[in-house]
């Protein structure tokens, strides 16, 4: 059942998936995981430098955005992987985010969930697929390459090609089983998305 105080609480971005009762220790986590994120992050760059992230090689070469796309900026994400229990495993539902402008995650500036999708405050949005993926490191979810399949709106996601997501922290499924078919689970992460344009 959905908890409202717990959506009220935890702000985060609505989707269609409800969102796990234990709200004190996803808080817990997620603060733990932002400061994790912020004490180690090696590739970080303020979000005005407009910089691409520094990727491990050759691990993570297959990253590499194509030739003549440039970041256009970056956001700081801050939330949680959402996960449902078949029975065997847990099965991917959804991201559930909201996007900051620095890695103190001032300046909130959107949020991203289901598609995967990233929305900024204006409404503009951006959806994209999968491309490749890298795991560099083995307690938190891949580092991401991410093509757009489509845009809406004007605003910062207008005219974006790609998307790289890195220096992520948490967010893997749950070790113990689920209590029943069918319950989710919140798993806090953070992460920096990089958003490129082209540039001819």
């Amino acid at each position: 059942m959905k908890d409202k105080n717990n959506d009220k609480v935890m702000n985060y971005p609505k989707t269609n998936h409800s969102y796990s009762s234990r709200c004190l220790p996803v808080l817990v986590t997620l603060g733990a995981l932002a400061l994790q994120a912020f004490a180690s992050i090696s590739g970080a760059r303020a979000s005005e430098d407009n910089r691409a992230p520094d990727l491990p090689s050759p691990l993570c070469d297959r990253l590499q955005v194509q030739p003549g796309n440039r970041v256009a900026f970056h956001v700081y994400a801050l939330g949680v992987q959402i996960y449902r229990w078949n029975g065997a495993s847990w099965d991917f539902v959804a991201p559930s985010a909201r996007l900051f402008a620095d890695a103190e995650y001032h300046g909130e500036v959107g949020i991203h969930y289901a598609g995967p999708t990233w929305e900024s405050n204006s409404g503009g949005k951006v959806i994209a697929s999968r491309l490749e993926s890298c795991a560099p490191e083995p307690t938190a979810i891949a580092w991401l390459l991410l093509q757009k399949v489509s845009t809406e709106g004007p605003g910062i996601f207008d005219h974006v090609t790609y998307i790289q997501r890195v220096n992520t922290a948490g967010g893997l499924p749950p070790s113990n089983p689920g209590p029943f078919v069918g319950a989710e689970e919140d798993v806090p992460y953070t992460a920096e998305y990089y958003f490129y344009r082209d540039q001819h």
